[in-house]
């Protein structure tokens, strides 16, 4: 049995870094000769959908309140970075030392109000900014960094397609509306909405799937920008629309269920009455009818 020494005792326990370099060794290891012979064969390409499927489970994690599965899938989350780094790392391109000096050199260069600045275009010697004078700030500083970016030559480069698609589109009309290519309120969004559904329905009688489907896009398109005219957020709207129809039609189920019916058994006709039923109950109503099904 080995018996601890004084300066074991003694010794500070490991730091956030300490562990995050315990971390980055251990990728290290599963990479290399002697390591994991499927940890070896990954490539960027194949971690893609890992990354994904993480950050999304984090999302999860969060929509749910649960903060110990947050604490598990952040460290999933973690990992693939470490992942995607140390793969980089091999083919000489970065480390993941390299991607943290990065992240670390931004936040300070888009904080100027609180690190300090010398550029006369930033608030840098005020400290009282608002949280939208600091998204402003953020905002304008970001886009002079990309003005001298080669690769980022257009305003709408570098917003990634692997975005969600109603995210995506929100994000490109955030980046024209700030150099004033924009609806000047919802309003007017709202009858830029009502137009592309009036050349939706032209679409449909036509009977056209091409023209059908860039007429539908369209439409999204323009709802997300709706969105963000309205400060909101479309994923999280959307999100919520599909938690609240979800939550609905298994109230349906349950009320099918306590009658003896079947769902497949029910016509067209009673399942809308059951939906309309449900939809009138309170939030409240909803949730202990379904605390009290789920008791029987």
């Amino acid at each position: 049995m080995t018996t601890p020494t004084d300066a074991d005792r003694s010794a500070p326990p490991p730091t956030a870094g300490d562990r995050f370099d315990r971390l980055v060794q251990i990728m290290r290891r599963l990479r290399s000769p002697d390591g994991c012979a499927w940890d070896r064969e990954q490539t960027l390409a194949s971690l893609r959908p890992f990354v994904l499927e993480e950050a999304y489970e984090v999302v999860d994690a969060i929509d749910r309140g649960d903060r110990t599965a947050l604490c598990d899938e952040l460290g999933d989350l973690l990992l693939e970075a470490v992942f995607v780094a140390q793969i980089c790392a091999e083919a000489s391109a970065f480390t993941i030392a390299d991607a943290t000096d990065a992240v670390v050199a931004k936040l300070i260069r888009r904080h100027p109000h609180v690190f300090g600045g010398s550029d006369t275009e930033t608030d840098a010697g005020r400290r009282d900014l608002s949280p939208a004078e600091v998204k402003e700030q953020w905002e304008r500083i970001k886009t002079r960094e990309r003005a001298g970016t080669p690769e980022r030559a257009t305003l709408l480069d570098g917003i990634p397609e692997a975005l969600p698609s109603l995210l995506r589109a929100s994000r490109i009309g955030a980046r024209t509306a700030n150099v004033g290519f924009d609806w000047d309120e919802p309003g007017a969004v709202i009858d830029k909405v009502d137009e592309e559904l009036a050349e939706l329905r032209q679409a449909v009688a036509s009977a056209d799937p091409t023209h059908i489907e860039e007429e539908l896009g369209d439409l999204l398109f323009t709802v997300a920008n709706l969105a963000r005219k309205l400060r909101v957020d479309p994923e999280s709207a959307l999100r919520a629309a599909n938690g609240k129809f979800t939550r609905r039609f298994r109230a349906i189920e349950q009320r099918l269920a306590a009658r003896g019916r079947a769902l497949h058994d029910a016509t067209p006709e009673e399942l809308e009455r059951e939906w309309q039923a449900v939809k009138a109950l309170s939030p409240e109503e909803a949730e202990d009818r379904r605390q009290e099904a789920g008791d029987s």
